[in-house]
């Protein structure tokens, strides 16, 4: 079986209007929140052990803030590009070339790929979460995904359950 959680970045600052959207770093609400998101992951023992970033330096920064709260082992994190507002199309096939001894990945980045991914793979799940989720997807917001097989190159539309979405204005 398989797991994927699926982190939109937290909220980003607009007060440097020279930086460009790549270089955005997070404000004051965003550190918390992923602070926040991060210590609800630990809670709930849903740790992931890959995690694949946009590296954009709000997700970078998302990232750090999640990782000091999960302690260790921490998971491996890569830095992608290709990730960077990325559409569904490339989200599905960077996870599709995952390790199959991974069984625990976490997506972070951007809407609206992050968005239609969450939306599009599952096929089960709660229908008020799924319906909540189709009417946003919020900074720092939380998706997890199942898969009841074991090889992530399988992954596609409707695959999947819906476990969890979880906010962090939901967490305080």
């Amino acid at each position: 079986m398989l797991t994927l959680s699926i982190l939109r970045h937290a909220k980003s600052s607009w007060d440097d209007h020279e930086l460009s959207d790549h270089e955005r770093p997070l404000n004051k609400r965003g550190t918390k929140a992923a602070a926040d998101i991060g210590r609800h992951i630990a809670q709930s023992g849903e740790r992931p052990e890959l995690i694949l970033s946009s590296d954009a330096v709000r997700t970078r920064a998302t990232v750090a803030l999640l990782l000091s709260e999960l302690g260790t082992p921490a998971p491996d994190v890569v830095y992608d590009s290709s990730l960077y507002l990325a559409e569904p199309v490339t989200l599905i096939g960077r996870l599709r070339k995952v390790d199959n001894a991974i069984k625990h990945v976490m997506l972070v980045g951007h809407n609206p790929g992050l968005h239609a991914i969450s939306l599009s793979l599952p096929g089960s799940g709660d229908l008020k979460t799924l319906q909540r989720l189709a009417m946003k997807f919020p900074t720092a917001g939380l998706v997890r995904i199942s898969f009841s097989f074991d090889d992530w190159s399988s992954i596609k539309p409707g695959s999947g359950t819906l476990k969890e979405f979880i906010t962090p204005r939901e967490l305080t």
